[in-house]
Protein backbone atom coordinates (compact mmCIF):
# COMPACT_ATOMS: atom_id res chain seq x y z
CA UNK A 1 0.00 0.00 0.00
CA UNK A 2 0.92 3.49 -0.76
CA UNK A 3 1.61 5.75 2.10
CA UNK A 4 -0.31 8.45 -0.38
CA UNK A 5 -3.23 7.09 -0.37
CA UNK A 6 -6.67 6.49 2.12
CA UNK A 7 -5.90 3.38 4.01
CA UNK A 8 -9.19 1.23 5.58
CA UNK A 9 -9.47 -1.99 7.12
CA UNK A 10 -11.56 -4.61 6.49
CA UNK A 11 -12.81 -7.80 8.04
CA UNK A 12 -12.55 -10.74 5.33
CA UNK A 13 -15.14 -13.65 6.29
CA UNK A 14 -15.07 -15.23 2.85
CA UNK A 15 -18.58 -14.77 2.88
CA UNK A 16 -20.09 -13.02 -0.47
CA UNK A 17 -20.65 -10.06 1.68
CA UNK A 18 -17.21 -9.21 3.22
CA UNK A 19 -15.77 -9.71 -0.55
CA UNK A 20 -18.35 -6.93 -1.77
CA UNK A 21 -17.60 -4.76 0.44
CA UNK A 22 -13.83 -4.75 0.15
CA UNK A 23 -14.34 -4.47 -3.97
CA UNK A 24 -16.67 -1.66 -3.11
CA UNK A 25 -13.98 0.23 -0.61
CA UNK A 26 -11.31 -0.56 -3.34
CA UNK A 27 -12.95 0.82 -6.54
CA UNK A 28 -13.65 4.18 -4.11
CA UNK A 29 -9.64 4.21 -4.67
CA UNK A 30 -8.39 3.10 -1.23
CA UNK A 31 -6.20 0.78 0.07
CA UNK A 32 -7.63 -2.01 1.75
CA UNK A 33 -6.00 -4.19 4.90
CA UNK A 34 -7.68 -7.22 5.14
CA UNK A 35 -8.06 -9.33 8.02
CA UNK A 36 -9.37 -12.73 9.12
CA UNK A 37 -9.89 -14.39 12.53
CA UNK A 38 -9.36 -17.77 13.73
CA UNK A 39 -10.12 -19.26 17.21
CA UNK A 40 -10.84 -22.83 18.11
CA UNK A 41 -14.29 -22.88 16.61
CA UNK A 42 -13.66 -20.94 13.25
CA UNK A 43 -10.75 -20.50 11.13
CA UNK A 44 -9.18 -18.81 8.33
CA UNK A 45 -8.88 -20.90 5.45
CA UNK A 46 -11.99 -20.45 3.74
CA UNK A 47 -11.10 -16.43 3.94
CA UNK A 48 -7.72 -16.46 2.41
CA UNK A 49 -8.84 -18.65 -0.01
CA UNK A 50 -11.49 -16.25 -1.06
CA UNK A 51 -9.54 -12.89 -0.37
CA UNK A 52 -6.63 -13.96 -2.91
CA UNK A 53 -7.77 -12.97 -6.18
CA UNK A 54 -8.84 -9.36 -4.80
CA UNK A 55 -5.12 -8.97 -4.74
CA UNK A 56 -4.95 -7.26 -0.83
CA UNK A 57 -2.50 -7.67 1.72
CA UNK A 58 -4.16 -9.88 4.14
CA UNK A 59 -3.77 -10.40 7.94
CA UNK A 60 -4.85 -13.56 10.52
CA UNK A 61 -5.45 -12.97 14.15
CA UNK A 62 -5.84 -15.75 16.74
CA UNK A 63 -7.92 -14.37 18.82
CA UNK A 64 -8.78 -17.55 20.71
CA UNK A 65 -7.90 -16.59 24.07
CA UNK A 66 -10.23 -13.39 23.89
CA UNK A 67 -12.86 -15.47 22.17
CA UNK A 68 -12.96 -17.60 24.89
CA UNK A 69 -12.98 -15.12 27.91
CA UNK A 70 -15.73 -13.19 25.52
CA UNK A 71 -17.99 -16.59 25.70
CA UNK A 72 -18.20 -17.38 29.15
CA UNK A 73 -19.91 -14.25 29.68
CA UNK A 74 -21.07 -12.33 26.61
CA UNK A 75 -23.35 -9.20 27.31
CA UNK A 76 -25.04 -10.21 25.12
CA UNK A 77 -26.43 -13.41 24.82
CA UNK A 78 -26.45 -16.38 22.86
CA UNK A 79 -28.47 -16.79 19.11
CA UNK A 80 -30.37 -20.22 18.69
CA UNK A 81 -27.73 -22.09 19.59
CA UNK A 82 -24.33 -20.73 21.93
CA UNK A 83 -23.07 -18.49 19.16
CA UNK A 84 -22.87 -14.83 20.65
CA UNK A 85 -23.26 -13.27 17.30
CA UNK A 86 -23.47 -9.54 18.55
CA UNK A 87 -20.03 -9.51 20.82
CA UNK A 88 -18.21 -11.69 18.48
CA UNK A 89 -18.71 -9.14 15.65
CA UNK A 90 -17.60 -6.56 18.66
CA UNK A 91 -14.27 -8.70 19.68
CA UNK A 92 -13.62 -8.78 16.15
CA UNK A 93 -14.09 -4.90 14.94
CA UNK A 94 -12.25 -3.69 18.10
CA UNK A 95 -9.18 -6.50 17.45
CA UNK A 96 -8.99 -4.35 13.55
CA UNK A 97 -9.56 -0.94 15.60
CA UNK A 98 -6.12 -1.52 17.35
CA UNK A 99 -4.92 -2.65 13.72
CA UNK A 100 -6.76 0.30 12.28
CA UNK A 101 -4.62 2.84 14.69
CA UNK A 102 -1.19 1.27 14.44
CA UNK A 103 -1.06 1.42 10.44
CA UNK A 104 -2.71 4.91 10.40
CA UNK A 105 -6.33 3.83 8.54
CA UNK A 106 -9.09 6.01 8.14
CA UNK A 107 -11.52 3.44 9.42
CA UNK A 108 -12.73 0.10 9.57
CA UNK A 109 -15.48 -2.03 7.29
CA UNK A 110 -17.40 -5.09 7.61
CA UNK A 111 -19.76 -6.66 5.04
CA UNK A 112 -22.64 -6.84 7.33
CA UNK A 113 -25.99 -6.13 5.50
CA UNK A 114 -28.92 -4.45 7.99
CA UNK A 115 -31.44 -7.23 8.30
CA UNK A 116 -29.79 -9.94 7.38
CA UNK A 117 -29.59 -11.74 10.23
CA UNK A 118 -32.10 -11.92 12.83
CA UNK A 119 -29.88 -11.85 15.89
CA UNK A 120 -26.90 -9.56 14.82
CA UNK A 121 -27.74 -7.05 11.94
CA UNK A 122 -30.78 -5.28 13.52
CA UNK A 123 -30.47 -1.65 13.44
CA UNK A 124 -30.03 -1.81 17.07
CA UNK A 125 -27.72 -5.31 17.26
CA UNK A 126 -25.64 -2.98 14.35
CA UNK A 127 -25.39 -0.10 17.21
CA UNK A 128 -24.36 -2.49 19.74
CA UNK A 129 -21.31 -4.23 17.73
CA UNK A 130 -20.74 -0.39 17.22
CA UNK A 131 -20.48 0.57 21.17
CA UNK A 132 -18.60 -2.82 21.79
CA UNK A 133 -16.26 -1.93 19.18
CA UNK A 134 -14.54 1.21 20.92
CA UNK A 135 -14.35 2.73 17.33
CA UNK A 136 -17.48 4.53 17.21
CA UNK A 137 -17.74 6.52 14.24
CA UNK A 138 -15.02 4.79 12.82
CA UNK A 139 -17.01 1.72 11.47
CA UNK A 140 -18.92 1.40 8.05
CA UNK A 141 -20.92 -0.90 6.69
CA UNK A 142 -20.85 -0.19 2.94
CA UNK A 143 -23.52 -2.60 1.98
CA UNK A 144 -25.92 -0.91 3.71
CA UNK A 145 -24.43 2.44 4.47
CA UNK A 146 -26.89 4.76 3.00
CA UNK A 147 -30.02 3.16 5.26
CA UNK A 148 -27.62 3.73 8.47
CA UNK A 149 -26.18 7.29 10.07
CA UNK A 150 -23.40 8.46 8.49
CA UNK A 151 -19.89 7.54 10.07
CA UNK A 152 -16.88 10.28 10.61
CA UNK A 153 -15.64 8.53 7.25
CA UNK A 154 -18.73 10.09 5.61
CA UNK A 155 -18.98 13.18 7.09
CA UNK A 156 -15.19 14.16 6.48
CA UNK A 157 -15.33 12.73 3.02
CA UNK A 158 -13.15 10.38 2.98
CA UNK A 159 -15.45 8.12 1.49
CA UNK A 160 -18.26 9.66 -1.16
CA UNK A 161 -21.43 8.38 0.45
CA UNK A 162 -23.28 8.64 -2.59
CA UNK A 163 -21.44 6.17 -4.14
CA UNK A 164 -22.28 3.46 -1.35
CA UNK A 165 -25.25 1.15 -1.27
CA UNK A 166 -28.46 0.62 0.85
CA UNK A 167 -28.79 -3.04 0.42
CA UNK A 168 -31.12 -4.90 3.12
CA UNK A 169 -33.01 -7.92 4.04
CA UNK A 170 -32.00 -11.66 3.53
CA UNK A 171 -32.06 -12.24 0.17
CA UNK A 172 -29.28 -12.10 -1.61
CA UNK A 173 -30.02 -11.06 -5.32
CA UNK A 174 -28.12 -7.83 -5.28
CA UNK A 175 -25.22 -9.03 -3.87
CA UNK A 176 -25.24 -11.94 -6.46
CA UNK A 177 -25.65 -9.26 -9.05
CA UNK A 178 -23.19 -7.42 -8.09
CA UNK A 179 -20.91 -10.79 -7.69
CA UNK A 180 -21.44 -10.99 -11.37
CA UNK A 181 -20.71 -7.63 -12.16
CA UNK A 182 -17.22 -7.45 -10.87
CA UNK A 183 -16.25 -10.77 -11.26
CA UNK A 184 -16.36 -12.62 -7.87
CA UNK A 185 -16.28 -16.00 -8.19
CA UNK A 186 -14.86 -17.93 -5.05
CA UNK A 187 -17.06 -17.50 -1.88
CA UNK A 188 -18.03 -19.25 1.34
CA UNK A 189 -21.34 -19.87 1.85
CA UNK A 190 -23.19 -17.88 4.41
CA UNK A 191 -22.71 -18.90 8.06
CA UNK A 192 -21.19 -22.48 7.39
CA UNK A 193 -17.83 -21.36 8.81
CA UNK A 194 -18.75 -21.33 13.01
CA UNK A 195 -18.71 -24.42 15.21
CA UNK A 196 -21.04 -22.48 17.66
CA UNK A 197 -24.00 -22.61 15.26
CA UNK A 198 -23.97 -25.97 15.01
CA UNK A 199 -26.73 -27.85 17.63
CA UNK A 200 -24.31 -30.91 18.64
CA UNK A 201 -21.16 -29.05 19.05
CA UNK A 202 -22.92 -26.37 21.03
CA UNK A 203 -24.47 -29.01 23.45
CA UNK A 204 -21.28 -30.38 23.96
CA UNK A 205 -19.74 -27.08 24.59
CA UNK A 206 -23.16 -26.14 26.62
CA UNK A 207 -21.98 -29.38 28.91
CA UNK A 208 -18.52 -27.80 29.17
CA UNK A 209 -19.34 -24.41 30.50
CA UNK A 210 -21.62 -25.98 32.88
CA UNK A 211 -19.40 -28.36 34.44
CA UNK A 212 -15.88 -26.78 33.96
CA UNK A 213 -16.33 -23.15 33.81
CA UNK A 214 -12.93 -22.26 33.53
CA UNK A 215 -12.26 -24.17 30.72
CA UNK A 216 -9.84 -23.10 28.51
CA UNK A 217 -8.49 -23.47 24.60
CA UNK A 218 -7.52 -26.95 24.66
CA UNK A 219 -10.96 -28.09 26.56
CA UNK A 220 -12.28 -26.18 23.72
CA UNK A 221 -10.08 -28.02 20.77
CA UNK A 222 -11.03 -31.33 22.42
CA UNK A 223 -14.53 -30.74 21.76
CA UNK A 224 -14.40 -31.42 18.46
CA UNK A 225 -13.27 -34.43 18.18
CA UNK A 226 -14.63 -37.74 19.89
CA UNK A 227 -17.48 -39.39 22.29
CA UNK A 228 -17.36 -36.78 25.04
CA UNK A 229 -19.16 -38.67 28.56
CA UNK A 230 -19.38 -36.70 31.94
CA UNK A 231 -18.39 -39.88 34.77
CA UNK A 232 -18.79 -39.17 38.38
CA UNK A 233 -17.34 -36.40 40.33
CA UNK A 234 -18.10 -34.59 37.28
CA UNK A 235 -14.31 -36.18 35.48
CA UNK A 236 -14.79 -36.18 31.63
CA UNK A 237 -14.06 -38.97 29.39
CA UNK A 238 -13.38 -38.37 25.79
CA UNK A 239 -13.06 -41.50 23.08
CA UNK A 240 -12.06 -41.86 20.02
CA UNK A 241 -14.47 -42.74 17.27
CA UNK A 242 -12.31 -43.05 14.33
CA UNK A 243 -8.60 -43.01 13.49
CA UNK A 244 -8.74 -39.12 12.60
CA UNK A 245 -10.30 -38.54 16.31
CA UNK A 246 -7.53 -40.90 17.86
CA UNK A 247 -4.96 -39.03 16.17
CA UNK A 248 -6.33 -35.87 16.85
CA UNK A 249 -6.83 -36.56 20.93
CA UNK A 250 -3.11 -37.86 20.95
CA UNK A 251 -2.00 -34.47 19.41
CA UNK A 252 -3.75 -32.11 22.07
CA UNK A 253 -2.99 -34.27 25.04
CA UNK A 254 -0.61 -32.62 28.03
CA UNK A 255 1.63 -34.83 30.24
CA UNK A 256 -0.70 -34.89 33.11
CA UNK A 257 -4.00 -36.05 31.49
CA UNK A 258 -4.76 -39.95 31.22
CA UNK A 259 -4.58 -42.35 28.00
CA UNK A 260 -6.69 -44.93 27.89
CA UNK A 261 -6.04 -48.01 24.99
CA UNK A 262 -5.96 -51.64 24.68
CA UNK A 263 -2.54 -53.05 24.00
CA UNK A 264 -1.86 -54.97 21.11
CA UNK A 265 -4.95 -54.50 19.38
CA UNK A 266 -6.67 -51.65 16.89
CA UNK A 267 -8.77 -49.72 18.75
CA UNK A 268 -10.74 -46.26 20.23
CA UNK A 269 -8.09 -43.88 21.97
CA UNK A 270 -9.38 -42.61 25.42
CA UNK A 271 -8.41 -39.84 27.18
CA UNK A 272 -9.39 -38.03 31.01
CA UNK A 273 -7.90 -34.62 30.54
CA UNK A 274 -6.16 -33.15 33.70
CA UNK A 275 -7.94 -32.06 36.23
CA UNK A 276 -5.71 -28.87 36.86
CA UNK A 277 -6.76 -26.18 35.19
Amino acid sequence: MTESKIKAVGLISGGLDSLLATKLIIRLGIDVLGVCFESPFFDARGARKSAAPLGIPLITMDISHQYIEMLKNPRYGFGKNMNPCIDCHGLMVREAGKLMKEIGAAFVFTGEVLGQRPMSQRKDALRCVEKLSGIDGYLLRPLSAKLLPPTIPEQERIVDREQLLDIQGRTRRRQQELAEKWGIKIYQSPGGGCMLTKEGFSRKLKELMENEPAFGIRDAELLKWGRHFRLPQKTKLIIGRNRTDNEKILELRTDTDTILKTSGYPGPVALIPREDR
